[in-house]
């Protein structure tokens, strides 16, 4: 039987009430330690939603923005989304060197450094003067930023296993899905009163706030004795090692190209929706919350109703297949199979793609941290630099042609999404095992 996440809290020192399973009954604990163990696993759960909603709080509060800051810097588009590229690609690198470190050191260390930087990094994007600038301002925005991403998941995989992992993942992802929805809207507001680099100041400000938090009250969750002692040559062999895994390296690769599918929407949206068909930055945020809704409820549909019903490689399955079918749906729409078509039904088509990301995401990060359970650190590692840098190269590609088609955004999530499927069924071979 899988463990279950309180199980594996008992190992963590992230409080004393975190060493008593939520189940008073099972194991004859009293009223008072279950709650106090609740009110633990609320409160972890909220901060490990916060470092992940972080990376999507970088990103699109800042999406708004970017036709400004193209007037402002005087750079043309194709150089202003590299903004973007830079900050996820720093985000695909710091994992690399991130995720090991944390399974040597634990995973506290690590964590409250790359978030200090993180702050350091995101002040200064506030006084960069030009574009170049701002791209190395946000390439060490995305390098520190990287520490939140890639020990969440790790602490996470410290904590549960089996299917309470997938149902984390999901409860995580409804947290985290707050930040898309609430960082465009926030971003079209601060645009009333300030410019684009007011934003970098509010997330300045959001990044210290964050830091003090975990710094109070994230406390270590990977114990010494299951800590490697060895150096860059272990860790190296270690991640060889997770490479070598058929199946893993399918749910790695999968989940990358769902991620860059999505991604080439983060990307291309503003000047689609803004330039193309004419809407406003506070429509664009509207959509964009939409569409991140769509996310989230999907994604707790996911946790609370089919996981543990259903396997998770038919969801994930499922996913992927509505994520094939709205990319080609797109791209149709744009390239004027059906005529001249509006903005509703290209946002139609953008939400349920958006939506079917809330099985693909979580289901294929737990299937894979599933077969990793004493190297976590390094596979979450693995995970996250895979998405950020497949994102990071769908990221140019969606302008190739300008900002006035959004044919190249289509064919890029067409592209990602086969490849995800064919991945995921050429590599995980899900009829062949038991999820």
């Amino acid at each position: 039987m899988p463990e279950t996440g309180v199980s594996r809290a008992q190992h963590t020192d992230i409080s004393n009430a975190a060493a008593e399973p939520v189940t008073g009954e099972s194991t004859g604990a009293g009223p008072a330690a279950t709650a106090a163990a609740r009110r633990t696993a609320l409160l972890v759960t909220l901060v490990l939603g916060g470092l992940t909603a972080l990376p999507p709080l970088s990103m699109d509060m800042y999406l708004p923005a970017l036709p400004a800051v193209t007037d402002a810097l005087h750079a043309p588009a194709a150089t202003v989304q590299l903004t973007l590229t830079a900050c996820l690609a720093g985000m695909a690198l710091g994992q690399v060197v991130v995720g090991p470190m944390s399974d040597r050191w634990g995973r506290r260390r690590p964590l409250l450094i790359g978030m200090a930087v993180y702050v350091l990094a995101t002040a200064i994007c506030v006084f960069a003067p030009t574009a170049e600038l701002l791209i190395g301002f946000r390439l060490l925005q995305g390098l520190a930023g990287a520490a939140g991403i890639v020990i969440a998941r790790a602490v996470v995989r410290d904590m549960y296993d089996g299917v309470e992992m997938a149902k984390f993942f999901s409860t995580l992802m409804l947290i985290s899905g707050v930040a898309p929805i609430v960082a465009p809207l926030i971003g079209g507001q601060v645009l009333r009163f300030t410019d684009w680099r007011g934003i970098f100041a509010v997330l300045t400000v959001v990044g210290a706030v964050l830091t003090l938090v975990v710094w109070k009250w994230l406390h270590e969750t990977l114990p010494p004795e299951e800590r490697h002692t060895g150096g860059i040559g272990e860790a190296l062999r270690t991640m060889r090692g997770l490479l070598g895994d058929r199946v893993f390296t399918g749910y790695m690769i999968a989940g990358s190209l769902a991620f860059a599918a999505l991604f080439a929407y983060v990307s291309a949206s503003p000047f689609v929706v803004q330039e193309i068909y004419g809407a406003s930055p506070q429509t664009f945020s509207l959509l964009f919350g939409i569409n991140s809704i769509g996310l989230i409820t999907v994604g707790q549909i996911n946790g609370r109703l089919l996981v543990g019903r259903i396997s998770l490689d038919k969801a994930l399955g499922f996913g992927l297949g509505v994520i094939v079918l709205a990319a080609v749906a797109l791209l149709l729409m744009t390239s004027g199979v059906f005529g001249e078509v509006g903005l509703v039904p290209v946002a139609a088509g953008l939400f349920v793609l958006m939506s079917a990301m809330g099985l693909a995401m979580p289901n294929t990060n737990a299937q894979a941290l599933m077969r990793t359970k004493h190297a976590a650190g390094s596979a979450s590692a693995l995970l996250g630099t895979s998405s950020f840098l497949i994102g990071a190269v769908a990221s140019p590609l969606v302008g190739i042609a300008g900002e006035e088609t959004a044919v190249p955004m289509a064919v890029v999530q067409v592209v990602c999404a086969v490849g995800a499927m064919v991945c995921f069924l050429g590599l995980c071979r899900p009829w062949q095992r038991q999820s």
